[in-house]
């Protein structure tokens, strides 16, 4: 009997290594057949782990197929396959192991195996090892992405394996960034964990800083004694101290059932109606329950009698607080990792707020760039000329207009953008010279009716553009080049098109200096803003200059409006968000010189950024402290801050 057994062991594993050597799936099924059709989430694991791990090429498709709710279990004989609907009826089922069609069965003789949400989650995890290594880089990156929106420790092994064999560069750097976090999350080796901490450490990414916080989030909680052995403390505490009232800790120990719950005055109060007995409650009439003494005197007697639970006093919580020991807990049992998480996390937070400070510079920058923008055209007809114009944010809005138009005309972006640029130029200077020649040239030295005047040709203009326009705000799109931001790590990012306007503002800085220090008309405006008739005895047409000069800064301030508009809202009401911010900028710099105006932008942008910083929730308070800190400024610097010397200071 012995040698019988021996010889039919002996062939039973011989049909094992056989089915082994030819790689079949199919006997891997049917040893786990009851399984996989019960299709249970608390008892499949098994069946799937052992497809997962057999290392057979046909595991991938079984896995896939069974996710996919198309395998079919063959009821004749309880073997799986891949099934494909021919009609209602009828099935076409091909063979895992060798791809072939075995014929069409009808409906009655299959079963067809219907994961559950659960049961597929498990399968798609099984399915990361392969797709990791699938020869589509696109599944590739699927399963990345997989695996950082649900990371498991059990993923960790795949995906260090497949990091060798990746021939895509950008790809191989995600998955070695994925491992290190993967490994700090869930690696069995403390001292593994705590390198990969000190290597991530001081690393912005957002998905650095998701898998620290885990390591140090702690629970608080309580034991009637010392501290139980091997609990990672992270601090002692005291009742009545650290922020931790005592009351907080009794309810603590409530909770976990070491103390009993304190009687509140609504549980007395409930206590003591339940219990009425005749017109007393304990003894105590129940006309004499209008006191607290009288309520707790009635409610003890009840609690002495046994009917109701006893009263905790003050005396009884100290003792209950004194008999247990109260600690914070970390989540995280290793004490190593723990303490390089908390390092990590302090380097983090540290490069973290330098980077947020350069951040809100980088903001300050880009507001103050486009407040210069708005303001430099103000800075030559209010700043040179002396011409308070109240319309100078209409020449803004004309010139985001004016950019609209082009881009109904001119589809390509690019290009309309490099046609609207003159075209606002030429469009609002042609604008500036008929106002200068219509209105201002009658008002010049003659402030308040400058300003009334200019104000009313602002609202005007307002009106024109809604009459043209319409009040629904109009798109004025940005090259495609334009979009996106320059993304310095995941704290500092600027968009382009913030960047584009502050070269913008720089040009045109270098454009008006030139123009004022190196050209005829810049030297001829200089002259007759210093003295009029001197100029004019010496050749210069004073009505031509100031003609000039007012179309200049009103053809600055179309190419402004071109450049805000890529970012604002083009409505009628455009010029006017801006006209008080372009004064004050011309005012707090200094009036009648660039400098000062490049100075007041920087002033007021920083100010305004910062403000906003400190009450984030509440833009129009700060834009209101920013007014109260220039009306304080200017008492005590009222010429700004680079003021004017000599004698158009005077002036």
């Amino acid at each position: 009997m012995l040698r019988l057994f021996l010889a039919g062991l002996a062939i039973l594993l011989s049909c094992v290594m056989a089915t082994a050597e030819d790689g079949a799936i199919q006997p891997l099924l049917q040893e786990h057949r009851e399984v996989i059709a019960k299709s249970s989430r608390k008892t499949i694991a098994p069946a799937i782990d052992a497809i997962a791990g057999s290392g057979l090429p046909q595991a991938q498709t079984v896995l896939e197929t069974w996710a996919a709710k198309a395998m079919w279990l063959r009821k004749s004989d309880g073997h799986f396959f891949a099934g494909e609907k021919l009609d209602s009826k009828s099935y076409q089922l091909t063979d895992f192991d060798s791809g072939e069609v075995v014929g069409t069965f009808a409906k009655k003789e299959l079963k067809q195996l219907k994961p559950n949400s659960g049961i597929r989650a498990m399968i798609g995890t099984a399915l990361v090892q392969f797709q990791l290594l699938d020869a589509d880089i696109a599944k590739r990156q699927a399963a990345l992405t997989s695996i950082q929106r649900d990371p498991e420790a059990a993923l960790l092994a795949p995906l260090r394996a497949s990091i060798a064999d990746e021939p895509d560069a950008g790809l191989k750097a995600q998955k070695q960034r994925l491992e290190r976090l993967l490994t700090i999350g869930y690696d069995e080796d403390s001292a593994a964990r705590v390198a990969a901490i000190e290597e991530m450490s001081g690393d912005l990414g957002v998905d650095v800083r998701a898998t620290l916080n885990p390591l140090v989030a702690t629970t608080r909680d309580v034991a009637p004694g010392p501290v139980p052995e091997g609990v990672n403390v992270a601090a002692t505490l005291v009742p009545g101290e650290d922020g931790f009232p005592e009351l907080e800790a009794y309810d603590l120990l409530v909770a976990k059932g070491f103390a009993p719950a304190r009687v509140t005055l609504d549980d007395m109060r409930l206590a003591l109606a339940a219990h009425i007995e005749g017109a007393t409650v304990g003894g105590v009439p129940v006309a004499q329950l209008n006191t607290d003494e009288n309520r707790a005197r009635a409610y003890a007697a009840l609690a002495e009698a046994g009917k109701v639970a006893p009263l905790v006093t003050s005396a009884d919580v100290q003792t209950a607080l004194a008999a247990h020991v109260f600690y914070d807990t970390y989540a995280e049992p290793s004490a190593q990792v723990t303490e390089a998480a908390e390092a990590a996390l302090e380097d983090i937070a540290l490069k973290v707020g330098m980077n947020q400070t350069l951040d809100l510079t980088l903001d300050a920058l880009s507001l103050a760039s486009i407040y210069f923008l708005a303001a430099i055209g103000l800075a030559i007809t209010f700043g040179v000329m002396g011409v308070i114009n109240m319309a100078h944010g209409e020449f803004i809005m004309m010139g985001a207009y004016t950019g609209y138009v082009v881009q109904q005309i001119i589809p390509d972006h690019t290009v309309s953008i490099i046609v609207a640029i003159p075209l606002a130029f030429a469009v609002t200077f042609a604008a500036g010279v008929a106002m200068e020649r219509l209105v201002i040239r009658w008002l010049y030295a003659r402030p308040l009716e400058t300003l009334l005047a200019t104000f009313g040709i602002s609202i005007a203009l307002q009106q024109l553009a809604k009459n043209i326009f319409g009040t629904q705000a109009r798109p004025l799109t940005a090259p495609g080049w334009l979009d996106g931001a320059l993304v310095m790590n995941d704290v500092v990012s600027i968009s382009y098109i913030r960047i584009a306007i502050f070269i913008l503002a720089l040009i045109f800085l270098g454009v008006f200096l030139f123009i004022m220090k190196r050209t005829r008309l810049g030297l001829e405006t200089r002259a007759v803003t210093q003295n009029p008739r001197m100029a004019a005895s010496m050749g210069i047409n004073p009505g031509r200059v100031n003609m000039l000069t007012f179309g200049l800064g009103s053809g600055i301030a179309g190419i402004a409006g071109v450049a805000i508009g890529l970012f604002a809202k083009v409505t009628s009401e455009l010029g006017s968000d801006y006209i008080v911010q372009s004064f004050m900028t011309v005012v707090v710099g200094g009036v009648g010189n660039i400098w000062g105006t490049l100075a007041g932008a920087a002033m007021i942008g920083f100010l305004q950024k910062g403000i906003e910083w400190l009450n984030p929730s509440n833009t129009l308070a700060a834009q209101t402290y920013m007014i109260v800190f220039i009306i304080i400024f200017i008492q005590f610097r009222p010429r700004g801050i680079i003021a004017l010397k000599g004698r158009a200071a005077g002036d």
